[in-house]
C-alpha cells in the first residue's frame, strides 16, 4: 500500500517513523510518503488559505493550492493523463466527517493509494472534495471522534496507525488482530493479566493459570461481553442474538440484557 499524507506541518507525522508503522515503512511492506502543501504555493508568502467567502471567523484553505498538491501525489497530473482517478482515495479529517471505526479501517486498509489531506482553520475549501468525487475519485470525509482538534494531522496519524497495522506482515502475530476491541465479534477485548501471577494483594484469575483452554476460552469471552455491556451499550445493542450461544444471553441477562423481538435491549428498572 502507498500512503501520501499531505500538511503544511510535516515534522507533525514524525511519529509514523517509530514503532510497527515505521518498521513496516523501513520494510517497504508500506510505502508512506509525507508531504510540504507549501511546496505547492506559486507565492513568494507560500499561502495556503485566504478569508472565507460570506464572513465569518478563520480561514479557509485554498482550492487551487490543494487541487495542485493531489494532482501530484495522486499521479493525476498533465503528465500522466492515463492515470485513472478510481484508484486513489481521497481521506479528508474533519470533525463534520463520518465516524471513522475499525470497519473504516478494514475497508481503507484493501486500497492500494490513499491520499491523506490534514486542513487547518477552518477546513478545505469544500470545492476540492467535490471536484475529487466529480472525476471518480473515492472520497471519505471522516472524524476519528465528536470533538475539534487544530488541525487534521492527529486524525491523520489515529487513522495510518488503524489501517497500517492490519495490512500484512505488519503486526508480527496476526491472531492478536482478532480477537481485540473492535473486531469481527463485535464486543471490546476482555483483561489481559501477565507475570508476576501475584501483584501486591492481586492475583491473576486462577482459571488463567489452569492451562484448561476451553475454560480459558469461555472465561475470556464471559469477561468481553460483562465489559461490552457495563461500558458500551451500543455495541451491545448491535449484536446479533442469533450469533450467540445460552452462556453468552446468560452473561448478558446477568449484565441487565435481554432479547426483545430478535434484539438485545436493557432492562428497565
Amino acid at each position: 500500500m502507498r500512503i501520501d499524507v499531505v500538511t503544511i506541518f510535516p515534522d507533525y507525522l514524525a511519529a509514523l517513523d517509530l514503532s510497527l508503522v515505521g518498521k513496516a515503512r523501513a520494510a517497504g511492506i508500506l510505502d508512506l510518503r509525507v508531504h510540504d502543501l507549501r511546496d505547492w504555493t506559486t507565492d513568494r508568502h507560500r499561502t495556503v488559505d485566504d478569508t472565507p467567502f460570506g464572513g465569518g471567523a478563520g480561514m479557509v484553505m485554498r482550492p487551487d493550492v490543494w487541487g495542485r498538491a493531489i494532482d501530484d501525489v495522486s499521479g493525476l497530473s498533465a503528465a500522466a493523463p492515463e492515470r485513472d482517478a478510481r484508484a486513489v482515495h481521497l481521506v479528508v479529517p474533519t470533525p463534520s466527517g463520518e465516524t471513522f471505526t475499525q470497519r473504516t479501517a478494514e475497508a481503507l486498509a484493501t486500497e492500494e493509494h490513499l491520499v491523506v489531506a490534514c486542513g487547518r482553520y477552518e477546513g478545505i475549501d469544500a470545492r476540492v472534495a467535490e471536484h475529487y468525487r466529480s472525476v471518480g475519485m473515492p472520497v471519505s470525509e471522516l472524524s476519528i471522534g465528536d470533538y475539534v482538534l487544530n488541525g487534521g494531522e492527529v486524525a491523520a496519524l489515529v487513522m495510518v496507525e488503524a489501517v497500517g497495522r492490519l495490512l500484512p506482515g505488519v503486526v508480527g502475530n496476526p491472531e492478536s488482530l482478532v480477537e481485540e476491541s473492535h473486531g469481527a465479534a463485535g464486543l471490546l477485548e476482555y483483561p489481559v493479566y501477565t507475570k508476576p501471577p501475584a501483584w501486591g494483594d492481586l492475583e491473576v484469575p486462577d482459571v488463567l493459570l489452569s492451562g484448561h483452554h476451553a475454560r480459558i476460552h469461555r472465561w475470556r469471552r464471559d469477561q468481553a461481553l460483562a465489559r461490552t455491556a457495563a461500558r458500551r451499550p451500543d455495541m451491545v445493542r448491535a449484536l446479533d442474538p442469533e450469533t450467540l450461544d445460552r452462556h453468552d444471553l446468560e452473561v448478558l441477562a446477568a449484565a441487565g440484557w435481554s432479547v426483545v423481538d430478535g434484539r438485545l435491549e436493557r432492562d428497565v428498572p
